[in-house]
């Protein structure tokens, strides 16, 4: 029996393990779903593909437990498809990690010292790296890194206004993150639009998490995020960019602690914090038009500061030829994205304001022009991740 190569993707939480198994040939998951709250008394993967059922696991069962009845799954594919490799998303790669890389010994303790800048994420993606290792041994595997693309960044766009020992010594710098959702829509972008069109890019990543990125010829060249992913636009429950003054007034004022900053910064500001009411803005436009004056502000100012933000991205491009929308929030909030279009008329972006209301996560153009003009762009992250294994393997093979 002929087999199909394939390739695994592995994205873990820190309470988490999304997987998805992709065809290289046509794309398509043979293998799809999520194992959710791991570590706690009642985990369980919810498969989504080949069919949808769910497996619980047994209590406080963590990666390892997950991928091992993932393997198990893996009996019957195992006639019909070739495992050439298995890719992990990786948040933070610092400035050594610039391309997929083979995970080996060394890659393992770099990605350990890395923890300080992502401590929330980088301790759970080794998990998951360490989980595949033990189960899949004799497969390629490959880390693939959210910061990667944005390493192109130059210095006058990375670099903080402080004394140069703070980048030296301790790396303090702009990284930027969804990097493998901004490469994958801008690269898509490619099929759909004429060459000129894609030589100055914004991709605006909107979703519980929120980053533009300023793409020329296909290269980043500045993004939103910083140092962490709190950095930038104001997000579903991250406050974004604010005055660091506020921190040190709360710090003298209201006495507060490291963990209640880093609660109210991360967990209850942003969508969630401005509303009073949530962080989902299907919930919130429902709110907003049921009269509810503190969901129609949160959603004014997100979009009032996404817009102002993707104007000043374009000092680097040097004008713009082509706005993405992407991320859950992009794809699927047709109100938001007319706000937001609506501030940027100085551009000459007008939008198209019925293909815009019908577009419901689908590649489409919502602008009425084209130079410049706006996409709406599902990302894939799985299968960019996927395609990078696979020419990082091509590239191993020809060594």
């Amino acid at each position: 029996m002929h087999q199909a190569a394939a390739i695994l993707v592995l994205n873990a939480g820190s309470s988490s393990l999304k997987f998805s198994l992709l065809r290289l040939s046509d794309q398509t998951e043979l293998l799809k779903g999520l194992a959710e709250r791991l570590g706690e008394e009642n985990p369980q993967i919810k498969f989504q593909a080949p069919e949808e059922k769910i497996v619980k696991l047994p209590p406080n069962a963590r990666h390892a437990q997950a991928l091992e009845h993932l393997h198990q799954e893996w009996g019957p594919l195992s006639e019909q498809v070739d495992l050439i490799s298995i890719g992990h998303r990786v948040v933070h790669g610092g400035e050594r990690f610039q391309e997929p890389t083979p995970i080996n010994v060394e890659v393992i303790a770099h990605l350990k010292d890395l923890i300080p800048l992502a401590p929330l994420h980088n301790p759970a993606n080794l998990a998951g790296i360490e989980a595949a290792l033990h189960n899949w041994p004799e497969v390629p595997q490959f880390a693939v890194f959210d910061t990667a693309f944005h390493q192109t960044l130059p210095e006058i766009a990375y670099r903080y206004a402080l004394p140069e020992s703070y980048y030296r010594d301790h790396a303090i710098r702009r990284y930027g993150f969804h990097g493998i959702s901004h490469r994958y829509v801008s690269e898509r972008l490619k099929a759909c639009v004429s060459s000129e069109q894609t030589r100055r890019i914004i991709s605006a990543h909107l979703g519980n998490g929120c980053s533009l990125a300023a793409i020329y010829e296909g290269v980043s060249c500045d993004t939103t995020m910083g140092f962490t992913p709190l950095e930038g636009l104001m997000m579903g429950t991250r406050s974004g960019d604010l005055d660091p003054g506020i921190l040190l007034y709360l710090l003298d004022s209201q006495n507060m602690s490291h963990a209640e900053l880093n609660r109210l910064l991360n967990k209850t500001s942003g969508l969630l914090g401005l509303s009073g009411l949530s962080n989902d803005v299907r919930s919130l436009i429902e709110a907003m038009q049921a009269g509810h004056a503190g969901a129609k502000l949160a959603l004014e100012i997100f979009a009032y500061r996404t817009a102002k933000a993707i104007a000043a991205l374009c000092v680097p491009l040097k004008g713009l030829d082509t706005l993405i929308f992407t991320g859950g929030i992009g794809e699927n909030a047709a109100w938001l994205r007319e706000k937001i279009i609506g501030h940027l008329g100085f551009l000459g972006l007008e939008i198209n304001l019925e293909k815009n209301a019908n577009c419901q996560a689908q590649e489409s153009c919502i602008s009425l022009t084209h130079a410049p003009g706006a996409w709406v762009i599902p990302t894939r992250e799985e299968w960019m991740i996927a395609k990078e294994c696979a020419l990082a393997l091509e590239k191993e093979d020809k060594k």
